[in-house]
């Protein structure tokens, strides 16, 4: 079934176990050097029998330092510790060697070296054109870091020649004006990458491989297919890399880098396969696969010969073998939300993972690491929602006799509302894995069974874990001027995103949604009611749509989604009053006031964690602990994480 992906692949000498790549991202574990997070991390990849790591990007020269300072000595001795902690293991190591260009921050505080006088998005600060003589230094950069890898025991390199950095920035019309032998025809354009890689291929050698990154990026006048094919086409004729990879987008095009889960399987294929299509090396292609089934395809479509599989295997490790073991039900699964993954990452906490609670901190919070309890408690998680279903099945592992009583019929908790809104399907792909793991943990689940006085007296549990989530404030109040609810919050047609998604009857003609958390939520109900028919009037007192999510980069996709339907935003506003057609909003700034149609209001509060019982609880002696919404409504990887902490701690 899985013939081609779990077959071996030569590269450059190199012979890789499987298809499975997990191609070069941003941890955030690092400091210039490698660090025991990061080698746990790669560690648990490598027992999971992954094929090939490509690592996060190496700074080759000091105008660039990055998560790796590829131009310092001293970079080898980190890299052996990995090499060490891995040699027991099949899975093959690369680093990708990189230069930022105009995003740079270069160590001594000069200007960012570019192509051109050119700024960037990444920092926008205006570069210096690069001289002859240092694109010469530069060049020598990446093959000294080529070299320092290859002492220290790697199995290759990467170029980065993708995603705006300097070797793209050379490549685009865009970003280099240069007028000399290093702009203007493509082929010159090209050359800065050709002369990278000749240098980097001088220190290739049997067992030392060397291919480079590639990318589309989406913008007009930039890289597109075309480039890209030349580049491959150059390289093939002189025989200088030994692998292609290919990747979308760049700095104005950047929620394509790590689609999320509104893109469909494979969504970078209609970029990579004809560029591949030129290669005469193995090619390796990314976007958002989550199986081996999946991968098996690609590869036997002849698409390519190897897939990325990141967020796949941040999620669960031990994929792949698990599917060689036949235990596929038991991946769990990446639901590509991005807010453990990219969202910490981009808030300085380092990779995680929404689903994983031991993404990132395998050392401490591997499944392996869980301790099996001398004396077994009686359990009794209240809430089967993420948080109580994963404290459920961690403490059930460890040996603890658990019963998890939900009030619904299914499990899942507010994940079953949320993947009703278009786009956000996957989040049922996590409610059946974790009801299928809290059932093999053998926890006894009583579903449709509200706790009572009663039930805790019969039940007599040792502990319980209060995971009853959060309810929405019907108060009227917005953070902007909390001193003043707008007027009409009782009004039946003022409603909740449960309310909105618990009864399909709910029709508007025009609705308002009124967002107060900045998150997805707010999003998720306006793409809701316009799927149904209705216009959408978006009020919020923050300065964009939901910036709760600009880390995970979910902000601009929607927004682009709503370019031609009927959706009104509102920034920095809040509503004064709604009568059941209108409503009257305004600037928190003051300003004019404005009436907007609107037969149904759809208000997007700060959730009031769920607490009635706690006083029964409290007075029955027994002790308890708050998990997930219950303890503070914030993100799915906010709950999961509390979830695991409390299963592993009572």
């Amino acid at each position: 079934m899985y013939d081609n992906v779990l077959s071996p692949i030569s590269i450059g000498g190199v012979e890789v176990p499987n298809r499975v790549v997990r191609t070069a991202h941003a941890t955030g574990y690092n400091a210039g050097e490698m660090s025991d997070r990061c080698i746990h991390y790669h560690l648990a990849r490598a027992k999971g029998e992954v094929g090939l790591t490509i690592l996060e990007i190496m700074g080759v020269h000091p105008s660039s330092p990055g998560s790796f300072l590829g131009f310092m000595p001293s970079i080898v001795e980190g890299h052996k510790r990995l090499m060490d902690a891995l040699s027991p293991y099949e899975m093959k190591v690369f680093q990708q060697l990189w230069h930022a260009g105009h995003g740079a921050n270069p160590m001594d505080g000069s200007a960012p070296w570019a192509p051109s006088d050119v700024p960037g998005l990444l920092s926008e600060d205006v570069p210096r054109a690069m001289s002859k003589l240092q694109i010469d230094e530069i060049v020598e950069a990446f093959a000294q870091s080529a070299r320092h890898c290859k002492q220290a025991g790697l199995h290759g390199v990467e170029v980065h020649a993708a995603h705006g950095y300097l070797v793209q920035q050379f490549l685009s019309a865009n970003s280099n004006v240069r007028e000399d032998d290093y702009g203007g025809s493509l082929e010159n354009r090209m050359r800065f990458l050709m002369e990278v890689m000749r240098a980097v291929y001088a220190e290739a050698e049997d067992g030392f491989a060397v291919g480079l990154r590639l990318s589309d990026d989406l913008v007009n006048f930039g890289v597109g297919v075309e480039e890209n094919s030349a580049v491959v086409d150059a390289l093939m004729a002189e025989g200088i890399t030994d692998f292609v990879n290919m990747s979308l987008g760049n700095y104005q095009s950047f929620p394509k880098f790590i689609g999320g889960m509104h893109e469909p399987v494979g969504y970078e294929l209609d970029t990579a396969v004809p560029v591949g299509q030129h290669s005469k090396v193995p090619v390796i292609v990314t976007g958002r696969y989550r199986t081996l089934e999946e991968v098996e395809q690609v590869i036997r479509r002849g698409d390519a010969d190897m897939v990325g599989m990141n967020r796949a295997t941040i999620a669960d490790p031990d994929l792949v073998v698990k599917t060689i073991e036949g235990r596929e039900d038991e991946i769990r699964p990446c639901i590509a939300c991005n807010q453990g993954c990219l969202g910490q990452l981009m808030d300085r906490i380092g990779v995680g993972c929404a689903v994983n609670a031991a993404a990132g901190f395998e050392e401490q919070l591997g499944d392996d690491k869980l301790d099996k309890v001398e004396s077994p408690k009686k359990i009794l998680v209240i809430g089967g929602g993420p948080s109580g279903m994963e404290a459920a099945r961690v403490a059930a592992l460890r040996g603890h006799h658990v019963t998890l009583a939900e009030a619904m019929a299914d499990l899942g908790g507010t994940l079953v509302y949320a993947a009703m809104a278009p786009t956000r399907q996957q989040f049922n792909d996590f409610v059946h894995w974790a009801e299928t793991a809290v059932y093999a943990a053998g926890v006894n689940v009583r579903l449709s069974t509200y706790v009572t006085e009663e039930d805790l007296a019969e039940m007599a549990p040792d502990h319980i874990v209060l995971a009853t989530g959060a309810e929405p404030r019907v108060d009227g109040v917005q953070l902007s001027h909390p001193g003043e609810p707008f007027e009409g919050e009782g009004l039946r047609h003022v409603i909740s995103t449960n309310e909105l998604f618990a009864d399909p009857k709910i029709e508007a003609t025009n609705a308002l949604v009124v967002d107060e958390t900045g998150h997805y939520e707010a999003l998720a109900a306006a793409e809701f009611l316009i799927s149904k028919g209705a216009s959408v009037t978006f009020v919020t007192r923050h300065y964009s749509v939901a910036p709760r999510m600009e880390g995970p980069h979910m902000i601009e996709p929607f927004l682009e989604r709503m370019a031609d339907k009927p959706f009104t935003f509102h920034e920095r506003a809040r509503v004064l009053k709604v009568d059941g057609q209108s409503a009257v909003i305004k600037s928190i700034h003051d300003g004019p006031e404005t009436s907007v149609n609107a037969d149904l209001v759809v208000h997007v509060s700060l959730n009031r964690p769920r607490d009635e019982l706690v006083p029964t609880i409290e007075e029955s002696g027994i002790p308890y602990s708050f998990v997930g919404d219950a303890m503070s409504p914030r993100f799915l990887v906010a709950a999961i994480a509390s979830g695991n902490s409390i299963g592993r701690t009572i």
